[in-house]
């Protein structure tokens, strides 16, 4: 009896011991469980990736749709701040011409101010040059009143 015959035989009852306590029933309810569970993960992890897929896709959606509102935003200020340029152009354009237009008035009335005020210096200094002559030519009596009548007559002209 060697030691191969030991050998051989405590493989035996190693291998009886084994089967006895049911040891590969227990490996393969092990193995079992364990691929179950790597099953069951990789079910959940396909289930998230789906999940994760969605809201991707949702999240990408939103993007979109949160961009095409901040275009259409800007582009809605864009065509306000047009307007309020126009208008604000079209006021101040309104605001000139009617200051223009005052001007022009107040220039106008100005220079018929500076007319009439001529003219009434003109008429004093004519009659008092009238005076004058008349006074030096004809005597201070008829002269009174040649110059009376002319005073009126120029003064009833002006008026």
């Amino acid at each position: 009896m060697d030691a191969t015959f030991w050998a051989l035989v405590a493989l035996i009852i190693f291998v009886a011991i084994l089967l006895y306590m049911r040891v590969p029933a227990m490996m393969s309810k092990a193995l079992d469980a364990r691929a179950e569970r790597i099953k069951n993960e990789l079910e959940e992890a396909r289930r998230l990736r789906e999940e994760a897929q969605q809201l991707l896709a949702e999240y990408q959606r939103k993007r979109r749709e949160a961009e095409q509102e901040a275009k259409d935003l800007v582009d809605a200020a864009k065509r306000e701040a047009k307007l309020i340029v126009s208008d604000a152009k079209e006021k101040t354009e309104e605001y000139v011409s009617r200051r223009t237009a005052l001007a022009e008035q107040k220039i106008a009335q100005a220079e018929r101010d500076a007319v009439n005020e001529v003219r009434a210096r003109a008429v004093d200094v004519a009659i008092a040059a009238a005076g004058k002559l008349l006074a030096e030519k004809v005597d201070s009596k008829a002269g009174a009143e040649l110059f009376k009548a002319s005073l009126q007559d120029v003064k009833t002209r002006l008026n």
